[in-house]
């Protein structure tokens, strides 16, 4: 009998890496498919890399400053309780030995 093989623990990515992966993906398939011309260099493969993080992140960054995400905030902060506005000194002095 063997021990049952472990697979190894698969890391979560982070919504704007998957972006940036697709974003990535598809200028590649585009800019290196398609024939040049000769004297036409194209670009390197991490500077499009690069340039994929940068068009997710402002992807992301407008996407917080829609109008249907500004309200999303807004309501989420009314919902949130500021444990600092709360009084809780009634409850601990309830408490308190005599």
């Amino acid at each position: 009998m063997s021990a049952p093989e472990k697979k190894p623990a698969t890391i979560a990515k982070e919504p704007y890496v998957d972006l940036a992966e697709r974003i990535f993906v598809n200028l590649a398939a585009r800019i290196y498919s398609t024939p040049s011309a000769p004297d036409q260099k194209k670009p390197d493969p991490k500077t499009l890399a690069v340039m994929s993080f940068k068009m997710a992140e402002a992807f992301e960054a407008a996407t917080k400053e829609t109008d249907r995400a500004k309200a999303a905030t807004e309501v989420a902060n009314k919902a949130a309780v500021k444990l600092d506005d709360v009084d809780l000194s009634g409850v601990f002095a309830s408490t308190a030995k005599k």
